[in-house]
């Protein structure tokens, strides 16, 4: 498996697939590593206490949140609001999709 080279960027937006948090919608607000990232969604996991997750636990989205990603450059940090504001479109914009029967981007 070579999936060492998955593009992850801050504000992207990740299925967690492995551990207490499986099945949960996560934006990545940190990266460690080539092998570890912090997440946080701003509700259950705060953007000043991240969760550090195995990328292998991970199925990336093809989905990067602007708003993240651009508060995140520009001060440093990003409010748990707008973390929760982003994981909410998200679900919202991509809901229509899973009813109509359709997995998740990359999903098997």
């Amino acid at each position: 498996m070579s999936d060492s080279h998955i593009s992850l960027q801050i504000g992207q937006v990740v299925h967690i697939n492995k551990g207490r948090d499986s099945g949960q919608i996560a934006i990545v607000v940190g990266i460690i590593d080539d092998k570890f990232i912090l997440l946080a969604d701003g509700d259950k996991r705060k953007f000043d206490r991240p969760k550090k997750k195995n990328i292998h636990h991970l199925q990336v989205l093809n989905y990067v949140s602007p708003e993240v990603q651009n508060s995140i450059a520009e001060t440093g940090r990003v409010t748990n609001g707008k973390l929760r504001f982003a994981v909410t479109k998200f679900v919202n914009e991509h809901v229509t999709e899973l009813k109509k029967g359709e997995q998740i981007d990359g999903e098997r």
